[in-house]
């Protein structure tokens, strides 16, 4: 009889962001801190609004496990998906991680009002993505992390 063994899959995270650049550097910095997770990323609110819509209709296990939210977003901005979202019973389970260039009291708070359970300002490196990761473990969410090799 084989041992237990628990598997870990990766989570899978929805980055809504229309900056090339910053989806770059974000990749960057989940690389930097050894997390592999599989990202899809939403260019403005109305995408992932559509993203978001269409997988809740096909199955529970379809929607994504953690959110990284821009809030200046072409179409809907991120603060109108925020709102969205809270009203929604599936989608406001979700967690939220706000990341954007904006560091106003008023978008930090707003965001938190409408559940965000983090935010980031950018740019954001390796060293702030590992405090949102542990952040997220608290709260039950495995990252996966990709252990170097001893050999």
């Amino acid at each position: 009889m084989a041992p237990n063994v628990q598997q870990t899959r990766p989570i899978e995270i929805l980055m809504v962001e229309d900056n090339p650049l910053d989806v770059t550097l974000a990749f960057e910095a989940l690389e930097d801190a050894k997390i592999w997770n599989r990202i899809v990323v939403a260019k403005d609110g109305v995408e992932a609004w559509n993203e978001l819509s269409r997988r809740k209709s096909e199955r529970p296990d379809a929607l994504p496990d953690l959110i990284l939210l821009d809030l200046n977003l072409p179409k809907m901005n991120g603060r109108e998906l925020l709102s969205k979202m809270s009203e929604d019973a599936r989608l406001r389970l979700i967690p939220v991680i706000v990341l954007t260039a904006s560091s106003r009291d008023e978008d930090v708070l707003m965001s938190y009002e409408l559940k965000a359970k983090g935010y980031i300002t950018k740019p954001i490196d390796s060293e702030q993505l590992l405090k949102v990761v542990g952040y997220l473990e608290d709260f039950g969410i495995s990252i996966v992390r990709v252990r170097a090799s001893t050999a």
